[in-house]
């Protein structure tokens, strides 16, 4: 395979698209749509956002130190990209989207968007000034779910819910499950190993 030598730049893709709630404690709320947001720790469970200085957003942030980390889906698509484009300071995104601010379970400022399946509420443990973005590091409160996404053994099946993903300036949605945890090294039932031993002898 042949390859080219690019600049140093953020190349890691796909990466989750999610639209992040705040506000701050005069009860100003906002919604930012963020891509550079990932896991950082199990346990305690933290994760992180980073966000420019100047998106309003930003002061909102600082100001509570609490934000939602909010799942977006193929049904949200428009509101996902709309939010990301549109800055709090001219317009609200909560009305202009018909988005439902909701009350979170753990945080006294943050909202949680209803109509995403799932809500992660963080409250900030530090902000790290890296250059063009500060990252929040955050500690998971809560965590909220949509009951549509439940299996009868109350499993969650976010396969379900259309996720949208984001990669070098597109959107996506998740493709058809290809494995789970651990499947590479699991033991074949006794079926398994008769239907694998028929598939290699055509």
């Amino acid at each position: 395979m042949a390859k080219q030598i690019w600049k140093p730049g953020n190349m890691l893709y796909p990466l989750p698209a999610v639209m992040v709630s705040t506000a701050d404690k005069s009860g100003r709320s906002n919604i930012i749509t963020v891509a550079w947001t990932g896991t950082v720790c199990t346990n305690p469970a933290m994760l992180y956002i980073s966000v420019r200085p100047e998106r309003y957003s930003y002061n909102l942030l600082k100001d509570s130190g609490e934000f939602v980390v909010n799942l977006t889906t193929e049904k949200l698509k428009k509101a996902t990209d709309w939010c990301g484009v549109r800055s709090g300071r001219d317009v609200d995104k909560w009305k202009e989207m018909h988005l439902t601010a909701g009350k979170a379970s753990k945080l006294d400022h943050a909202p949680i968007i209803e109509e995403c399946p799932v809500n992660i509420e963080c409250k900030v443990t530090e902000i790290k000034e890296l250059g063009s973005h500060h990252m929040f590091l955050a500690k998971v409160e809560a965590v909220q779910v949509g009951e549509e996404y439940l299996d009868k053994k109350g499993r969650l099946q976010l396969g379900k819910a259309g996720l949208l993903a984001y990669s070098h300036g597109e959107y996506l949605t998740l493709g058809k499950t290809l494995g789970t945890f651990g499947w590479s090294v699991r033991k074949l039932s006794a079926s398994g190993r008769k239907a694998a031993s028929r598939k290699r002898k055509k």
